[in-house]
């Protein structure tokens, strides 16, 4: 695990998957974001352990997913005093009955990385009737800010944002862009598709294409193949994670289509995979948009200290890298898996 942890900052479709985990844990640095109010003080139980119910996407919906997944499982392990019950879903309703059946249970915290950011509400005022004090992690959903303790979680639309403004500073002739989007109404895709959106609006940037894979490397590679098929023109790829990158550029390759650095078409993803940031190093990608997927430990400091966070919100520090100036530095710290 402790490889996952140098970043400094930031499928099992449709089943659920409950299990017991443990393993060890570092921590984390973050910054607050300015406005949200103070929280309510949530002191941990007294006890032995600590329980806690993770509501989660599965692991294999991506390499993100899959060090955020050990990471929680790192820290609130039986070795730091919790007792850990999870589940993963990529459906909201099914992650909903998982955080229904966590109060049920009798959970003394609940946190929720949710697969869509609306539907929560009626969940999390049973968790606070029961007692149960609530952590949003990773993605924010909306509901009242008296319904959780504390949203540690990415700036999805900063991502975005960052992503828009490096694509703008290529000062291409013509932007016909290919989006391929991740899950919708998810955080991230809402956060990722937003920038875009704006320049598809305003005539800056063409839509070729704009279609969810839903994360899926598999997905991305069709929707991509249907436009070369097609025969339209397109110089930008705009993929909302590095797997659905990674299948665009099959389809590319497939087609004899040259791509990043010197290309023909800019490659762009999110996430920071080792091996997605070894494609730019090698100028096969153009870009690739920084999450981190490290919130655990900041969670279990604010539970163990018993004290109110100064913000409601508190957002890891993320950034862009660009294959013209990334180094393996770079990849050495802020990569994620192998």
């Amino acid at each position: 695990m402790k490889k996952f942890r140098k970043l400094a900052c930031a499928v099992l479709t449709g089943a659920m998957m409950f299990s017991m985990a443990a393993c060890g844990s570092d921590s984390t640095s973050t910054t607050a974001s300015s406005g949200g109010g103070a929280a309510t003080e949530a002191p941990a139980p007294s006890g032995s352990t600590i329980k806690v119910g993770v509501v989660n996407n599965p692991p294999s919906e991506s390499g993100y997913r899959e060090a955020n997944v050990k990471d929680m499982e790192s820290v609130f392990s039986k070795e730091n005093g919790y007792e850990l019950k999870t589940a993963y879903s990529l459906k909201n309703d099914e992650q909903l009955q998982a955080a229904q059946g966590f109060i049920t249970e009798g959970v003394d915290y609940l946190l929720v990385s949710a697969a869509e950011t609306t539907g929560w509400d009626e969940v999390l005022k049973k968790a606070k009737e029961a007692g149960v004090k609530v952590y949003i992690f990773d993605r924010k959903i909306d509901v009242s800010e008296d319904l959780y303790e504390a949203m540690v979680v990415s700036d999805m639309a900063k991502e975005g944002d960052t992503a828009v403004q490096w694509l703008l500073d290529q000062n291409l002739s013509e932007y016909n862009v290919i989006h391929i989007q991740g899950a919708m109404a998810s955080d991230a895709q809402i956060g990722r598709t937003g920038a875009l959106d704006k320049q598809f609006e305003s005539g800056k940037m063409k839509k070729v294409v704009q279609q969810t894979a839903t994360w899926d490397e598999a997905e991305a590679k069709k929707i991509v193949e249907s436009v070369i098929n097609s025969g339209e023109d397109f110089n930008v790829i705009y993929a909302e994670n590095d797997g659905m990158a990674k299948g665009a550029v099959a389809a590319l390759d497939e087609a004899g289509i040259t791509h990043g650095v010197d290309g023909k078409v800019i490659v762009m993803g999110f996430d920071c995979n080792k091996w997605a940031l070894r494609e730019l190093l090698a100028g096969k990608w153009n870009y690739d948009g920084q999450c981190s997927p490290f919130q655990a430990q900041i969670i279990s400091d604010m539970i163990k200290s018993g004290k109110a966070p100064s913000s409601k919100i508190i957002i890891n520090e993320e950034k862009g890298f660009d294959a013209k100036t990334i180094t393996q530095a770079d990849i050495d710290t802020y990569g994620l898996g192998d």
